[in-house]
């Protein structure tokens, strides 16, 4: 009994290293090609989506409408005391008038830089641990007109798309790998179609149904996992390449897509992963044939 994954002399006589054998190595090749490029979107995506709830956790920001500048500056200055006294509250921190002008710079151009522009005040929040209608409630206590934003609320569409992305990464995987399954299928047919008669004489040589399915998956395994690999290193390949692009954009929430250590372990093991999946395929496939000729 042969039981080494890679095929020996008689099973490479038996089901032939022709262009079929070929074509498959190829197909598993941009299979896990597919996957890993996936795989590595839906990993990414669920690390970004974890940094951006941890960065938005308890985060918010309270503007101060006030035209008169005295008043504004009076409240924004109680705000600060008051917000900092709040339990859970880690760091409270007045936004700088010039870097506001910064940011409304595109709109308002150096007219953001006259000191008679009214411009609202912003407090930033930061409070992981505090009670969010505490802080609104301590904040309107000071200035009645104060608006609190949640960062987690305004964010909110953009942590939803980053979602759907990791989740559609993973049904993409899922598909492929359905994919792959019927793929072998088809292939396991084909070669019992081919070697009918071989197969025949086997059987009445007291070959069994399991040991010519093992002859089967065997070489299916190892073609799986020859193209597999081959697939995987071009798309981690790619992976890494486009990693480094993103870091040199300089983009926190880009960022976050970053692969991990554990990631890149998880994408290595999914050669493996689909080699199983052939060979489950190949000898349900090869077995359900057989069965139906007796």
């Amino acid at each position: 009994m042969i039981l080494g994954l890679h095929p020996h002399a008689p099973e490479r006589r038996l089901l032939d290293e022709g262009t079929p054998t070929r074509a498959m190595t190829w197909i598993m090749a941009i299979m896990l090609f597919l996957t890993v490029l996936a795989g590595a979107l839906g990993l990414g995506m669920f690390a970004a989506t974890a940094q951006l709830d941890r960065e938005l956790s308890g985060r918010l920001t309270v503007q101060i409408v006030e035209p008169i500048a005295s008043l504004r500056d009076g409240q924004a200055g109680a705000m600060v005391a008051a917000l900092g006294k709040v339990r859970g509250v880690t760091q409270v921190r007045e936004v700088d008038r010039a870097h506001l002008a910064e940011l409304l710079k595109p709109w308002l151009g150096d007219a953001g830089l006259d000191p008679e522009l009214p411009m609202p005040a912003m407090i930033d929040v930061e409070a992981p641990g505090a009670d969010i209608a505490a802080i609104e409630a301590a904040a309107r206590r000071i200035a009645p007109g104060a608006r609190v934003d949640r960062h987690a609320q305004w964010l909110s569409p953009v942590r939803g798309f980053m979602a759907t992305m990791s989740w559609l990464a993973v049904a993409l995987m899922l598909l492929i790998a359905g994919a792959t399954a019927a793929v072998v299928l088809l292939v396991a047919r084909a070669g019992l179609d081919t070697h009918r008669d071989t197969i025949d004489v086997l059987h009445m040589l007291g070959s069994t149904d399991l040991q010519i399915a093992r002859l089967f998956q065997r070489r299916i395994a190892f073609d799986t996992l020859l193209g597999g690999l081959a697939g995987t290193a071009a798309a981690l390949l790619l992976v890494w390449f486009l990693q480094g692009r993103l870091s040199a954009v300089g983009s926190e929430m880009l960022g976050g897509v970053a692969l991990q250590q554990r990631d890149w372990f998880l994408l290595l093991l999914l050669p493996l992963a689909f080699a199983l999946l052939a060979t489950l395929a190949a000898r349900i496939a090869v077995l359900r044939t057989l069965g139906k000729r007796l």
